[in-house]
C-alpha cells in the first residue's frame, strides 16, 4: 500500500517582490550593455578612420600646395636665368664694340700721329671722388637697365663717329699717297734737269722729258705716290723701266735701273721699293730717270720733287 506523503509547498523567500524585478532587470540590462559596448566600440573605430581621412586629407593638401609653389619658384629661378642670360649677351656685345672702339682709337692715333701716352685706349681712365659710403644706395634692376641701354646708344655713337673720322684720315691720307711728292732715291742729285739739253752721247739739242738723279749703284728705287705698275720690263733706250699709274691722269717713270721688284698690275703705296739704282740702256752711269706724264703729256717733275 503506497503511502502518499504530504508534499511540501516551495516558497520564495519573503523577500520575492524584490528579487523577481531585480532579475528580469538583470536579464534585460545584459543585451543593453553589450550593444552600447559594440556601438561604442563600432563608433571608436569609426572615429579613428574619421581622423586618418581628415589626417590624410590635410597633408594631401599640404602637398600640393608645396608642389605649386615648387612650381611657382621654379619658373620665377628660370625667368631669372633668362633675364641673367640675356644681360650677359648685352654685356658681351658692348664688350665687344668697346674692343672696337678702342683699335680704332689707337689707328686714329698713329694716323694723327698722337701722343699714345694720352691716348692710350688700354688703360681704365682714371677717375676719383670723396668717400660717401654713408649716403650710398644699391641700383634698382630698371635704373641698371636704362644705364645700360643708355651706355650701348653712346658707345653706338661713338663708334660710328669713330669710323667718320678714320674714314676722313685715311681718305686724306690715300690722297696726298696718290699725289706724286719726293724723290725717288733717298739721296743724289740732278745730274740733268727737264727740257731741251745737249744730248750726252751725240751733242744735239734734244728734249729731256725727265729729270736725271744720279745716286749710288744698287740703291733703293721707291714709287713716289700709291697706284698700279702698267709697265716694269726691259725697254729700249730706257733700260729696265717702270711705269706707274695713279691719279688724276698721272703716270710716273723710273729708267735704267739694275733690279725690279715689281710686275705689270702690282698694287704698289708710296715708299715702296720697284727697284734698284742702275745703268741700264742708254746711259752714261748710275742714275734714275725720273719722268711724270698727265694725260699723255710730260710734265716738269721737279716741282713734285724734295731736294735733301
Amino acid at each position: 500500500m503506497k503511502v502518499n506523503f504530504p508534499r511540501k509547498s516551495r516558497k520564495f523567500p519573503d523577500h520575492q517582490p524584490y528579487f523577481i524585478p531585480f532579475v528580469v532587470s538583470v536579464v534585460l540590462a545584459v543585451p543593453l550593455i553589450c550593444g552600447a559596448l559594440w556601438g561604442g566600440y563600432r563608433l571608436g573605430l569609426g572615429a579613428v578612420g574619421a581622423g586618418s581621412i581628415v589626417a590624410g586629407t590635410g597633408a594631401q593638401r599640404m602637398q600640393l600646395q608645396l608642389d605649386e609653389e615648387q612650381q611657382v619658384l621654379e619658373r620665377a629661378r628660370n625667368k631669372a636665368g633668362a633675364h641673367l642670360d640675356a644681360l650677359a649677351l648685352r654685356l658681351g656685345e658692348m664688350q665687344a664694340n668697346l674692343l672696337r672702339m678702342e683699335a680704332l682709337g689707337e689707328q686714329l692715333v698713329k694716323a694723327g700721329q698722337l701722343d699714345y701716352d694720352e691716348f692710350n685706349f688700354g688703360e681704365t681712365p682714371p677717375r676719383g671722388g670723396v668717400d660717401a659710403s654713408a649716403d650710398a644706395v644699391s641700383v634698382e634692376l630698371p635704373e641698371l637697365l636704362a644705364d645700360i641701354e643708355l651706355l650701348e646708344r653712346s658707345i653706338a655713337d661713338r663708334t660710328h663717329k669713330l669710323e667718320l673720322m678714320q674714314g676722313m684720315i685715311v681718305d686724306s691720307r690715300i690722297q696726298n699717297n696718290l699725289h706724286p711728292e719726293g724723290q725717288p732715291v733717298e739721296s743724289g742729285w740732278v745730274s740733268s734737269g727737264y727740257g731741251y739739253r745737249k744730248d750726252p752721247f751725240s751733242g744735239k739739242k734734244t728734249f729731256h722729258h725727265g729729270v736725271d738723279i744720279a745716286s749710288k749703284w744698287g740703291s733703293p728705287v721707291y714709287a713716289v705716290a700709291s697706284g698700279i705698275v702698267m709697265e716694269a720690263k726691259e725697254k729700249p733706250g730706257y733700260g729696265y723701266h717702270v711705269e706707274i699709274v695713279h691719279a688724276d691722269g698721272l703716270v710716273t717713270k723710273y729708267a735704267h735701273n739694275s733690279k725690279l721688284f715689281v710686275e705689270p698690275g702690282d698694287l704698289v703705296e708710296k715708299g715702296d721699293i720697284i727697284g734698284r739704282v742702275g745703268s741700264s740702256g742708254r746711259s752714261t752711269g748710275p742714275h734714275v730717270h725720273f719722268e711724270i706724264a698727265q694725260d699723255g703729256k710730260s710734265i716738269n717733275p721737279t716741282e713734285f720733287l724734295k731736294t735733301n
